[in-house]
């Protein structure tokens, strides 16, 4: 049953109701530019993550469970698992570097709001890099703050499909905060699965539920999802697209979301 539009009253004292509005969905399904399309950038970024989470919570996967994420984000990613360990190795290595999250804000042509994560060791070259790109492509790099509300942030979680009705699971998901659930397929295989999308601050819990259940969790992470969009076509889009292009080509950013629908 498609989920986009499925409303859940429960029948209990407290009268909740939860209502699956389908964005996560929709916002997938439309987004052209594909985050970490090229195999190298995959590893390199997924490397960074393992190192900024090691540094913070320390090399075991049972005792941080970020790091357990992310190993997980990396055998869906196909990444050998040399790459993991010697990512592993570095952050534990007095010679690594510091990486420091920052997060830049601005608009690019035709008013689209573009959000961008960075993992960085020199916040001097990647600010000035952002907005050289900003620059060139007409677009302007705005203060922090700028944008930034325009985005909710959540968390996601990609898992091999159960043998379980989806309207089950969903209903099943709800207590521990999942807000979707859909199905996509992978387009090489053909093989479906179940995506689950949910406040940001609800990883922890669900990861919890379902390592209980024994479900097989393919990847997971968080997603910046914007609350409205923005109709493009034509040359538009292009013009749009040669910003987005640039920033996701740069060694320090992690990920870029924008409110653009391109139709």
């Amino acid at each position: 049953m498609d989920p986009i539009g499925i409303k859940y009253k429960p029948t209990t004292s407290e009268s909740i109701k939860f209502v699956l509005m389908g964005r996560a969905f929709e916002y997938r399904k439309n987004r052209k530019m594909k985050r970490w399309a090229n195999m190298a950038k995959t590893f390199t970024r997924i490397s960074k993550d393992i190192i900024m989470s090691v540094k913070a919570s320390g090399p075991s996967p049972e005792a941080n469970s970020r790091l357990k994420a992310l190993m997980q984000n990396a055998r869906d990613a196909n990444m050998p698992k040399d790459n993991v360990e010697r990512a592993i190795k570095r952050a534990i290595s007095k010679d690594q570097a510091d990486y420091k999250e920052m997060v830049y804000e601005g608009y690019a042509p035709h008013g689209i709001a573009v959000l961008i994560e960075t993992a960085t060791d020199n916040a001097t070259r990647t600010v000035g890099n952002v907005r050289s790109y900003f620059n060139k492509c007409n677009g302007s790099l705005g203060t922090s703050g700028s944008v930034e509300f325009l985005f909710e942030r959540k968390c996601q979680f990609k898992l091999a499909r159960p043998s379980v009705e989806l309207e089950e699971f969903e209903l099943d998901m709800i207590d521990y905060g999942v807000e979707e659930v859909f199905v996509e397929q992978d387009e090489e295989t053909g093989a479906e699965y179940f995506v689950l999308f949910a406040p940001f601050e609800e990883f922890g819990n669900i990861q919890k539920a379902l390592e209980e259940r024994g479900l097989s969790v393919l990847s997971s992470g968080f997603e910046r999802l914007p609350m409205d969009t923005k109709e493009l076509s034509g040359t538009d889009v292009v013009d749009v697209e040669k910003l987005i292009e640039k920033l996701e080509e740069d060694e320090d950013v992690q990920a870029v979301y924008h409110t653009m629908v391109a139709i």
